[in-house]
């Protein structure tokens, strides 16, 4: 176990010069307030039942950070004006090109070759019947190829035991599904997409959906979805161990405190940040307040992290990417919806990351512990809870080890290109 030292919170590198309060906190120990957000799925009340943790940003043209001028490929989405004709009109949400950008990605991302032949698996609960058909509208919008049921790329859609019977239709995990999938297309547009569908938010069949895609060619695993620890949950443990996979879980949306399956000890557990900037000015980075982050009751600690007094098991998160609804992404979603949104949560952050794997060319480590030590961008600004001051919940508080710092809420840091993926 990798021993540790605190350093001072004069270690700061690119930070946001205000923090962000999220709508809800299930939990009660993170920082909440009304706000101009909403969750997409409320929290569940039994235990070992999730929620998807994406986040819905209403009037996005009045409470997203800045706006763009899209270049739209069709001429009626959010880039241009309706029926096309030229000249753009200004939307909310960042785009494929900024995310790539943001994290070193564009000569990766608009290769050829990377991504081609890797599967990025979705796991998410429950139908969506407009899947396919919506996210090729946001790949057309911004100039990707579409996914095909036959050819290349392919997109497959199942239930969670890969049946063609798919479970009911829900418009609330429709949006978290919609969301995932455009977040595969930002990032991989040359991958495969498998969309395994379970047939409830039980951590049970979510899990089973997990096992299905592992043994069915998947070469990476995104859950943007999580459930409040629970005493068992270590039983859970063995569908989320597929050695040579690696599997993504957003870290959840109720501020400080952990969440599972991010807890478990062989996925890569991802926080969320606050992103701002442009492609002309560059980008920064802080902690998003809403990020989940901590240490597990129950899980114990791996080798790969840094260990304290503070923490003697498991501690969350591993990495981290954009999170804010406050400065989150253009998302296409039909179904009971009114097609172009802004959408953020540790949803948005957990596919981004699952996708740079899918774009590596070596995906043999399957936790996260090649990421330690290996470079990433470190956030040492903002915090999830409030008064706090150690560095599960502070980034300000990162400790040092003895392959870089670590904080509980963006990990050894967000994605540098393709470094240590």
């Amino acid at each position: 176990m990798r021993t540790s030292k605190f350093i001072g919170s004069a270690a700061v590198l690119a930070t946001l010069s205000f923090a962000f309060l999220p709508s809800v906190s299930s939990s009660g120990t993170g920082l909440a307030t009304a706000g101009s957000h909403v969750p997409v799925c409320l929290p569940a009340a039994a235990v070992g039942v999730a929620n998807c943790d994406a986040i819905q940003l209403l009037n996005p043209a009045e409470n997203w950070h800045g706006t763009h001028v899209a270049v739209g490929a069709n001429g009626n989405g959010p880039g241009k004006k309706p029926g096309g004709g030229g000249g753009g009109t200004t939307f909310s949400g960042y785009t494929p090109t900024d995310l790539q950008s943001a994290y070193g990605l564009s000569s990766y991302s608009s290769s050829s070759t990377y991504g081609v032949g890797k599967t990025v698996a979705i796991v998410d609960a429950y139908n969506d019947p407009n899947a396919l058909a919506d996210v090729n509208v946001y790949r057309n919008e911004w100039d990707i190829s579409p996914l095909y049921s036959q050819g290349s790329p392919t997109f497959t859609q199942v239930n969670g035991d890969g049946g063609t019977s798919l479970p009911a239709n829900n418009t609330s995990w429709s949006e978290e599904i919609s969301l995932d999938l455009d977040m595969v297309s930002a990032i991989c547009p040359n991958c495969n997409i498998m969309l395994v569908e379970a047939n409830s938010a039980s951590i049970t069949d979510l899990g089973n959906a997990v096992s299905f895609a592992a043994k069915n060619g998947a070469s990476v695993i995104s859950n943007s979805y999580g459930a409040k620890e629970f005493s068992s949950e270590t039983t859970y443990d063995t569908y989320y161990n597929h050695p040579g996979i690696p599997i993504t879980v957003s870290a959840g949306d109720s501020g400080y405190g952990v969440q599972y399956p991010a807890a478990s000890p062989d996925v890569t557990a991802v926080g969320g940040t606050a992103l701002t900037g442009s492609l002309r000015s560059g980008w920064s980075q802080t902690v998003w307040s809403g990020t989940g982050s901590g240490c597990s009751a129950y899980e114990s600690a791996q080798s790969w992290q840094p260990s304290t007094k503070l923490c003697s098991m498991r501690t969350v998160a591993d990495t981290a990417a954009v999170a804010d609804p406050n400065t989150g992404v253009a998302v296409y979603d039909s179904y009971g919806e009114p097609g172009w949104m802004v959408f953020g949560g540790t949803s948005v952050a957990s596919p981004i990351i699952a996708s740079i794997y899918a774009l590596a060319s070596n995906t043999s480590s399957a936790n996260a512990g090649g990421l330690y030590g290996a470079g990433l961008i470190q956030v040492t600004s903002g915090t999830n809870a409030r008064h706090c001051s150690n560095y599960l919940c502070n980034a300000a508080d990162s400790i040092s080890f003895d392959g870089g710092i670590y904080n509980g809420p963006t990990g050894v840091g967000t994605p540098n290109g393709l470094t240590g993926f």
